[in-house]
């Protein structure tokens, strides 16, 4: 099933999140997203549509975490969905400490004007507990297109 169009009237989202974005909490690791949509790296006529995200992580917690692997899913207007995992963002493994926080930006390819990713990011403590740290979903959006334009 299609995720919903992010063109229709959405719920008002916590304060500071970006539109389209997202924010998310967990165990005290706050996790933004920013996307934009890259109109210059696009070609619609090709049906590729190319979009940047910026992602903020923040630790909040009482103690240091490092960031050992993502885990995404990408679902494209038609609802076809695809996953990715791998080791680190951007081939680094930061650690944050309590109060710290990293900041990186990484591209998304789709073959459809607008699509959604959520996921998540794994964690350790200093301790070796594991924490699962949720990326909420958030909406990559091209630039709006004329009623009744194709997806």
């Amino acid at each position: 099933m299609p995720p919903s169009d992010p063109t229709s009237p959405q719920p008002a989202d916590a304060a500071r999140t970006p539109r389209y974005g997202s924010r998310a909490i967990t165990r005290g690791i706050e996790v933004v997203v920013q996307p934009t949509y890259l109109e210059d790296k696009s070609d619609p006529d090709t049906g590729q549509y190319v979009f940047m995200y910026r992602i903020t992580i923040r630790n909040h917690g009482p103690e240091p975490v490092q960031l050992l692997s993502r885990q995404w899913l990408i679902t494209d207007a038609h609802g076809r969905a695809s996953t990715v995992q791998g080791d680190g963002v951007v081939g680094q493994q930061p650690r944050l400490e309590t109060g710290g926080a990293f900041v990186y930006q990484s591209f998304c390819p789709l073959a459809t004007r607008w699509g959604t990713m959520e996921g998540s990011y794994t964690f350790t403590t200093e301790g070796g507990e594991p924490i699962q740290a949720a990326i909420a979903r958030f909406y990559l959006v091209s630039s709006p297109q004329p009623s009744g334009a194709a997806v």
